[in-house]
């Protein structure tokens, strides 16, 4: 049952399903990044930390998307505010990849700006 089932619009449902997209992306490409996958090029350069590294930060990152996103669907106000600091700081964290994938990193990037600005306009009419 739905914490509370007047949060939940359809505006608040597609954030909720941005969001889980964007966490499980981020799980399968952090898990990529983390066992050094063949996904990657040979020589991936990142301007701020080492492949692994980056890995467990985007598997954490896709880990409180996913559940900020599972929050929404079920109209818990938590979510919300999660959310937003997960997208940011995913949107963050794909900024520093364009060196090693320029395309992938951008529309990841959009991505996470679309769920923010979701998000930030879906407020409830109610207080938390």
């Amino acid at each position: 049952m739905a914490a509370n089932p007047d949060r939940v619009t359809g505006w608040w449902l597609f954030a909720g399903v941005l969001l889980t997209v964007a966490g499980i992306a981020d799980i399968i490409y952090g898990i990529a990044a983390i066992g050094d996958s063949k996904f990657f090029t040979e020589n991936v350069t990142l301007i701020a930390t080492d492949l692994k590294s980056y890995g467990w930060a985007i598997l954490l990152i896709g880990v409180i998307q996913l559940t900020a996103g599972l929050s929404l669907f079920v109209g818990g106000g938590w979510g919300r505010f999660v959310g937003i600091i997960a997208a940011a700081l995913n949107a963050i964290a794909y900024l520093l990849t364009i060196p090693s994938a320029p395309f992938w990193s951008l529309c990841m990037f959009l991505l996470s700006i679309v769920i923010l600005y979701e998000l930030s306009k879906s407020a409830p009419s109610e207080n938390y």
